[in-house]
C-alpha cells in the first residue's frame, strides 16, 4: 500500500513536471520558434503570456467544474490535450495554430495541478499532507526552471521540432504511467458548486490570495530579469548565466523539500519568518549584486527561499479554504500567475526608469506588502481560535 502511493505521488510529480514544462519550457526557444514562424522574438513571447492568461482565468473555474468526476478520468482527459496539443506544436507551420495549441491546455493546466496537490494531500494523513504536496512541488520547480535549459540544450544539439517533441514525450510517459498504475480515483464527497463558492464568502481566502500575489510578485518581479541583471550589472558571461539560473532552480527543489519538514513541524513560524528572509537576501542582492561569488550565494540562498515560498502559497490558500480543496488549488494557481504578471510588469516599469539594478525594489516592495497581510492573517486566525476556542 506504501509502495502504491509512492508510485501515485511519483507520476503526480512527473506529471506536473510536464505540464510545466509545457508552459515554461518555451522560454528557452524562443529564438529559434522566432525564426522558424518568421515573427519577432517580442511576438514569439505571446506563447508565455497567453499561456500565463489562460492559467490565471481558467484557474478558479476549471478545477471547481470538474471537482466532482473521478480523478484518474480527468487526469488523463487532461493529460491527452496536452499531448494532442503538444503533437500539433511539433508538426504546425502557422503560429496562430501555435498560439492555439498553447491556449487549450492553458485551461486545463489548473484542473490536473489542482488535482495532483489534492490527490497527493489525500493519499497520506492530514499532518503528513504538507511533504506530500512538497514532492508534487518538486515537479513544479523542476517545469519551471529546469526544463528551461533542457528545451533550450535539445534545440542546440539536433533542432527545433525535437526540443518540441520533448514536452509529448514527457506527457505521453505520464499518461501511460496513469493510465495503467493510477487507480480510479472517485470523489468521496461531492461538494455542490455552492458550497465551495462559499470560501469566497471568508475574508481569510481574500488574505491568502492577496499573500500569493505579493509573494510571486517579489518573486518572479525580479527573477524575470535575473538572466539581464547577470549580463548587466553582475557582468557575466552567458555560460556563468546559465550556470547561475541552474543554481536557482537546484536551490528552488532543496526549498520545496525542506518545505515539506517546516510546514509540517512549525507552520507559523515558518510563513512568518518567510518574507523577513527574503527581504534580508533583497537588500544584499541590491548592494553586492556586482559581485560574482556573493551573487552565486545569494541566488542559492533566494533559490531555497523561493521554493519555500512556493509550498507556503499553496499551503495559506488550501489551509483559508479547507472546505473546498480543489477550488483553493485552482484559486492559488490563478493568484501565483496574477502575480507572476504583475511583478514581471512592474519589474519592467523600474528597469526602464530607472535601470536594471533597481529591480529589486519590486521584489523588496512586494515583500514588505507580504509582511503586512501575513501579519494580518496571524491576528485573524489568533482572534478566530479565541471566539471558537
Amino acid at each position: 500500500m506504501a509502495n502504491h502511493k509512492k508510485l501515485l505521488v511519483f507520476i503526480l510529480t512527473i506529471g506536473v513536471f510536464g505540464i510545466l514544462n509545457t508552459e515554461m519550457g518555451v522560454i528557452g526557444i524562443l529564438p529559434e520558434i522566432a525564426d522558424r514562424f518568421n515573427v519577432s522574438v517580442s511576438t514569439a513571447g505571446w506563447l508565455v503570456s497567453i499561456f500565463a492568461i489562460g492559467v490565471a482565468i481558467s484557474g478558479p473555474i476549471m478545477p471547481l467544474l470538474f471537482s466532482r468526476f473521478d480523478r484518474k478520468k480527468v487526469m488523463v482527459f487532461v493529460l491527452s490535450v496536452f499531448v494532442i496539443a503538444n503533437l500539433i506544436s511539433i508538426f504546425t507551420t502557422s503560429f496562430v495554430i501555435l498560439l492555439i495549441a498553447r491556449i487549450i491546455p492553458a485551461l486545463c493546466h489548473p484542473v490536473y495541478c489542482s488535482l495532483a496537490f489534492s490527490v497527493a494531500a489525500d493519499s497520506v494523513s492530514k499532518e503528513e499532507a504538507p511533504k506530500a504536496v512538497a514532492k508534487v512541488f518538486i515537479g513544479v520547480s523542476a517545469g519551471m526552471v529546469v526544463g528551461v535549459p533542457i528545451v533550450s540544450f535539445i534545440a542546440g544539439i539536433s533542432n527545433l521540432q525535437m526540443a518540441m517533441a520533448f514536452f509529448a514525450i514527457v506527457n505521453i510517459a505520464v499518461l501511460i504511467a496513469t493510465l495503467l498504475f493510477v487507480p480510479s480515483i472517485p470523489v468521496k464527497e461531492k461538494i455542490s458548486y455552492g458550497k465551495q463558492l462559499n470560501v469566497l464568502k471568508h475574508s481569510n481566502t481574500w488574505i491568502a490570495i492577496i499573500i500569493v500575489i505579493l509573494i510571486n510578485s517579489a518573486i518572479f518581479g525580479v527573477y524575470s530579469y535575473l538572466a539581464e541583471f547577470l549580463q548587466t550589472v553582475t557582468n557575466v558571461s552567458s555560460n556563468i548565466t546559465s550556470l547561475m539560473l541552474f543554481i536557482y532552480g537546484a536551490a528552488n527543489i532543496i526549498g520545496n523539500i525542506l518545505a515539506g519538514r517546516l510546514l509540517i513541524d512549525k507552520p507559523v513560524k515558518t510563513i512568518v519568518t518567510l518574507p523577513f528572509l527574503m527581504g534580508a537576501t533583497y537588500i544584499i542582492l541590491f548592494f553586492a549584486g556586482q559581485f560574482t561569488l556573493p551573487m552565486a550565494l545569494i541566488i542559492l540562498i533566494w533559490g531555497i527561499l523561493a521554493g519555500l515560498a512556493a509550498n507556503i502559497n499553496q499551503y495559506v490558500v488550501t489551509k483559508a479554504a479547507e472546505d473546498a480543496p480543489d477550488f483553493a488549488n485552482g484559486l492559488f494557481l490563478s493568484a501565483c500567475n496574477i502575480g507572476t504578471t504583475i511583478g514581471a510588469a512592474v519589474g519592467g516599469l523600474f528597469i526602464s526608469a530607472m535601470g536594471t539594478q533597481y529591480v529589486v525594489l519590486v521584489g523588496l516592495l512586494s515583500i514588505i506588502l507580504t509582511a503586512v497581510f501575513i501579519l494580518l492573517r496571524n491576528y485573524m486566525n489568533i482572534k478566530q481560535t479565541k471566539r471558537f476556542g
